[in-house]
């Protein structure tokens, strides 16, 4: 893993971040002043379980795994995050260790905010604020929404949803979806094993649900799929 301190380049890309929105040229200079560009091969950790927080970390482009390793050795992923989404937030404010780790699963470009440069600029601009508190708060209902998932619908809908899940209130008759990442992967953060994530998309194809082709999806007909199994 590479860190890079070009700053010039670090403001060009803040500047483009949503968070960062509004934000005056000096207030975008501050913040670059403290981050850091780290360029990341697919596979490198970005921190350990149990590291304590220095900041947090926004996505230029690539992809991370959140995932903690149980007692018994298995991964369990938490989130699958890619292009403009930020981690790392929660644990910095509550100046707690990691309570998972994160992987890259690409090649991937992250900036590094330090902890003390963004809570100074919390100090002078309140519109910072709310927006990581409205960032935090939509992380918080895709948990709770998650808990709701495993809790309440099979295996089946899971994966229907999950693969209907850009697509909820699309009026096109078919669609093709990229898995952004392995089934094993995919499988973890839906909380099934590999081998039933698997089953279920092989029982799928059976009946003509979908056309698997690799990490290809192909839904011929979305609203059949939305119905099934409900």
């Amino acid at each position: 893993m590479q860190a890079n301190h070009q700053s010039i380049n670090i403001e060009a890309l803040l500047s483009h971040v949503p968070l960062f929105n509004g934000l005056a040229p000096d207030e975008i200079g501050r913040i670059a002043r403290g981050t850091r560009e780290v360029n990341a091969a697919r596979g490198d950790i970005l921190f350990h379980k149990g590291d304590l927080s220095t900041g947090f970390h926004l996505i230029v482009y690539g992809q991370v795994k959140l995932a903690f390793t149980s007692p018994q050795g298995g991964e369990k992923v938490v989130d699958i995050l890619s292009q403009g989404q930020s981690f790392g937030e929660a644990v910095m404010f509550m100046e707690k260790p990691y309570m998972v780790y994160a992987q890259t699963l690409t090649d991937s470009l992250l900036l590094h905010l330090s902890k003390t440069v963004i809570l100074d600029e919390l100090d002078n601009d309140p519109r910072l604020g709310r927006k990581m508190i409205a960032g935090l708060s939509m992380r918080l209902h895709h948990l709770i929404t998650d808990v709701e998932s495993y809790s309440l619908h099979s295996g089946r809908q899971r994966i229907i949803g999950y693969l209907l899940r850009d697509n909820l209130e699309s009026n096109e008759e078919s669609i093709t979806v990229t898995l952004p990442t392995n089934k094993g992967v995919i499988a973890s953060r839906l909380n099934l094993t590999q081998e039933h994530f698997s089953r279920i998309l092989h029982e799928l194809s059976e009946k003509g649900l979908i056309v698997v082709e690799g990490r290809k999806i192909h839904i011929p007909k979305v609203e059949t799929l939305r119905r099934y199994d409900l």
